[in-house]
This record gives C-alpha cells, sequence and structure tokens, in this order.
C-alpha cells in the first residue's frame, strides 16, 4: 500500500470509488443512471482544481481510496462556481419545482449542483478547511483511513490551516464511529433539504 499525492490520470479511478461507496459508504451504483454524478460533486473536482489537497491511496489492484478537500473553503466555494458549476449546470437539469420527495438520485444530484451546500458560518470561520475520502471496502478497516486522514490533516498544518471540518450522512454509521474514535469533534446537526449532515472538527493550529 502507498498514499501518494493525487496525478491527472487517477480522475477516472476516483470517479469509479466516488460511485461504489456514494450510498453512506455503500455501493450506489444502482441509484444512478449517470454514474459520474457523485463525482462530479464529492470528488473530481477537487483533485482538479485543488491537486495540493488530495491524495490517493494505492495497492497492488490500482487506486482504491482517495482524500480530497480544500484549504480555504470559502475561496474555493468561489472557484467552483466560477470553473466547475456552470459547464455541469448546461448538461443537468434543476429538478424544482419538482418535490424532493419525488426526485431520484441523479436529481438530487441536479439539485446539488445548481444550489451548492454551502457549510455555515458558524464552522468555516473556525475550521476553515474541509475535507472528502472514500475507501473502497478492500481496504475498510486495517487503518488505511486513519493513514490517509492524518497524512491529510499533517499537510494541511504544513500549509498553515487552523482547523478542518466535514459532513457525514446519519446512514453512514460506519463512517460516524470511526470518525468519533479518530478524534474529530460532532459539532450540531443541520436539516437542509434534502441532505441532513452531521458535522464534523478538528483543530488544527
Amino acid at each position: 500500500m502507498d498514499i501518494r499525492a493525487v496525478e491527472s490520470t487517477d480522475i477516472d479511478a476516483i470517479y469509479h470509488i466516488a460511485l461504489l461507496t456514494g450510498a453512506s459508504g455503500q455501493d450506489a451504483t444502482h441509484l444512478y443512471g449517470d454514474g459520474r454524478l457523485v463525482g462530479h460533486i464529492w470528488a473530481a473536482p477537487y483533485a482538479l482544481l485543488e491537486p495540493g489537497s488530495a491524495f490517493v491511496v494505492v495497492d497492488h489492484e490500482g487506486v482504491a481510496g482517495y482524500i480530497v478537500g480544500a484549504l480555504d473553503t470559502r475561496a474555493f466555494d468561489e472557484r467552483l462556481e466560477a470553473e466547475w458549476w456552470p459547464a455541469l449546470r448546461s448538461l443537468y437539469a434543476d429538478p424544482l419545482p419538482k418535490r424532493a420527495s419525488q426526485w431520484s438520485a441523479d436529481e438530487t444530484a441536479g439539485y446539488l449542483i445548481h444550489h451548492p451546500l454551502r457549510t455555515p458560518d458558524a464552522i468555516v470561520d473556525p475550521y476553515p478547511s474541509h475535507l472528502h475520502i472514500n475507501l473502497l471496502p478492500r481496504l475498510q478497516g486495517k487503518g488505511v483511513g486513519a493513514a490517509l486522514i492524518t497524512r491529510w490533516l499533517d499537510h494541511m498544518r504544513t500549509r498553515g490551516s487552523r482547523g478542518a471540518h466535514f459532513a457525514v450522512s446519519p446512514a453512514n454509521t460506519r463512517a460516524l464511529h470511526f470518525y468519533r474514535t479518530y478524534g474529530f469533534i460532532e459539532l450540531s446537526r443541520e436539516n437542509p433539504p434534502p441532505y441532513e449532515p452531521i458535522w464534523f472538527a478538528m483543530k488544527l493550529a
């Protein structure tokens, strides 16, 4: 196993891993008509726009996990608006005014493309960096996730970050246990439809 900085040739693998872990840590292939939607929102823009904050883990079968993120959440939000979302909005429709309870997984993703989530200021101000991490099942439960997070947090410290945050689906019980055990603090629960995250954070300074 090797943890290294992301490379341009890793993008397809990152999309694949995002889909295979896109249902609260489980395979989301059966949920989506367009299997790239999960990666469009939660993984690819980080690897492409901020590769300096992205690492992959490679085993004998290839890339099997990643951790991506942004040093400055608000600056990254602005870059997404300028460089990432416009092209996707021309490809994927906004499901509104159709009721959220009737949306398919593809339509929910379309909503997030047209109405990206913004982390509350009360979280971003003390914890300005954020991350996303996913591992294929063959690497789970072996300490790889902790190694990836430690590598990423140490890297953020060297870049001057004073804190990092992320959101987790309440349905992803395995991840919730892992993050609490690792030492992240559970901040609060927000309920912006159609996504209901649990926020975690850690001070880095």
